[in-house]
């Protein structure tokens, strides 16, 4: 069975918490990505940042994003999976958390990215199906 470590994408960038909104979603852009891990000043991660919290969380409510802290939007602990869990853990972590993309850590450093799409193309279509059945589901 596939594990995080093989699946993933490696090299993932972090957002630093005192970066600013703006340049958050430049780097978003550049890198072509819908979201980005939020890492602090120990590059520790702290959370994660989407292209969605930026409309909802900022420019919804007329904030400006040169004065937003990316460190201000990461709410909670960030859902993350070992670098050697196996595809099927993935798959039950994003299922229980409702989330398409997991941070990738090994011991508390950040080491890649997996995403839906990445377990998708080392499982069957079955399990996977599932997932996509919890996360479409209320």
């Amino acid at each position: 069975m596939s594990t995080a470590r093989e699946i993933m994408t490696s090299n993932a960038e972090c957002v630093q918490a005192e970066e600013t909104v703006l340049e958050a979603a430049e780097k978003m852009a550049r890198l072509d990505v819908g979201s980005l891990p939020i890492c602090g000043s120990d590059d520790r991660l702290q959370g994660m940042l989407t292209d969605r919290d930026i409309v909802v969380k900022v420019l919804a409510k007329g904030k400006d994003p040169k004065g937003c802290l990316a460190g201000e939007l990461g709410e909670g602990k960030p859902v993350t999976i070992g670098a050697d869990d196996d595809a099927r853990e993935i798959l039950r972590t994003m299922a229980s958390h409702k989330v398409r993309r997991l941070p990738v850590i090994d011991g508390h450093t950040l080491i890649g990215m997996v995403a839906l799409a990445d377990v998708a193309r080392a499982l069957p279509d079955a399990p996977v199906g599932d997932l996509l059945d919890a996360l479409t589901s209320d």
